[in-house]
């Protein structure tokens, strides 16, 4: 009644409680194991005792349960290793179910996605990248083509323009005149200075003049 209500456990839940049982069993054996190597200890340190008073009826007994003890450690310990192998198995067969239930969500993903993205709806769409882009190649060669007047000229006849305006500027450098080089300057030789420039001489009616024009200032 209840599995039909809540479903199936899952095997993942199922692995997991599987490997806790497996280790609570594992601790149990290692404590009787532990248990068995004290007694088994105790035993030999009695039979020592034993063999000191001369007891030696006792001492064997005491060898003999130590044998026993023994016996149920060994047994103990194979079935340690049991555990251990189905533990081993049992994680191994765990990481197999989970990367095969990785790889089937992977699958279904990816088959989901190839139902949505259809190769027809690829095709057109790429068409339609096409024509858009072709259409725009279109448009910008229309733009870049020269229109009214500009579209009159003549390409020919610019070049040659071109030219006799260049052959003129060269005709027009070469016709002018080579400018001069400066002069050098004139080196005078050390410790000769050039002479002061005399004033000249003024003439008599220079003075007058002069004289003239200091009167009128006062």
């Amino acid at each position: 009644m209840f599995k039909g209500l809540f479903g199936k456990t899952k095997p993942e839940t199922n692995a997991l409680t599987t490997l806790d049982k497996l280790n609570e069993t594992l601790e149990m054996l290692e404590k009787k194991e532990s248990v068995l190597l004290k007694k088994a200890a105790a035993e030999v340190e009695k039979a020592k005792e034993y063999a000191k008073g001369r007891n030696k009826r006792a001492a064997i007994q005491c060898l003999k349960r130590k044998k026993l003890y023994e016996q149920q450690i060994e047994q103990l310990g194979n079935f340690q290793l049991r555990v251990h192998d189905q533990m081993i198995l049992l994680e191994g067969a765990k990481a197999t179910t989970e990367t095969v239930d990785a790889l089937r969500t992977g699958a279904a993903a990816m088959k989901a996605m190839q139902k949505a993205t259809n190769i027809d709806d690829v095709d057109k769409t790429m068409d339609e990248i096409n024509e858009q882009t072709e259409n725009m190649k279109q448009i910008q060669e229309a733009l870049s083509n020269p229109i009214g007047a500009a579209a009159d000229f003549d390409e020919d006849e610019l070049e040659a323009e071109l030219e006799e305006l260049e052959g003129a500027e060269l005709e027009e450098q070469l016709l002018q005149p080579a400018t001069t080089a400066p002069a050098a300057p004139v080196q005078v030789p050390a410790g000769r200075q050039p002479a002061r420039p005399v004033p000249p001489k003024r003439t008599a009616e220079e003075d007058e003049l002069a004289a003239l024009q200091a009167e009128m200032a006062l």
